[in-house]
């Protein structure tokens, strides 16, 4: 069974109405790649379909977050990205000067979202979470414009 055939699965064991426009949405989020805008969603399922529009991908993608099936973030430039929740937890190290995301080893949050559960009490959602800050190359330029 395809990823987008589970998704759509799931969809239905919700009670969630499958139109032939979410189907088409949710095998481009399944098949894209990775994370992508609601945007490019829109300009891959355009492709096959004039009867979608870009509301209808929002919508679609709010349902998905909802339903806990896909997660969305926020990269450097304020755009939302979206990927299904297959990708299981992950974290991106964000450069805010050039826009570089960096994957990183999740399993460096593991300590901290226990310790935010068992000191606030807090069940930290963190399937796709995304740190912000400055990558090696910038801070280097930055470095030889300072030296200038």
């Amino acid at each position: 069974m395809s990823h987008s055939e589970i998704l759509l699965q799931a969809l239905r064991q919700r009670g969630v109405r499958i139109t032939p426009q979410r189907e088409m949405i949710l095998d481009a989020l399944a098949h894209g790649s990775g994370h992508m805008t609601a945007e490019e969603i829109f300009d891959l399922v355009k492709i096959h379909t004039r009867v979608v529009n870009i509301a209808t991908v929002y919508r679609t993608l709010d349902m998905l977050v909802e339903a806990g099936l896909a997660s969305r973030s926020n990269l450097w430039d304020g755009r939302l990205v979206y990927a299904t929740c297959q990708h299981g937890p992950h974290l991106h190290l964000v450069c805010r000067l050039c826009g570089v995301a960096l994957d990183a080893d999740s399993q460096l949050l593991l300590s901290f979202v226990e310790r935010v559960k068992t000191q606030y009490h807090f069940l930290a959602d963190w399937q796709h979470l995304s740190l912000q800050g400055t990558c090696q190359a910038c801070r280097d330029k930055l470095v030889l414009l300072e030296e200038e």
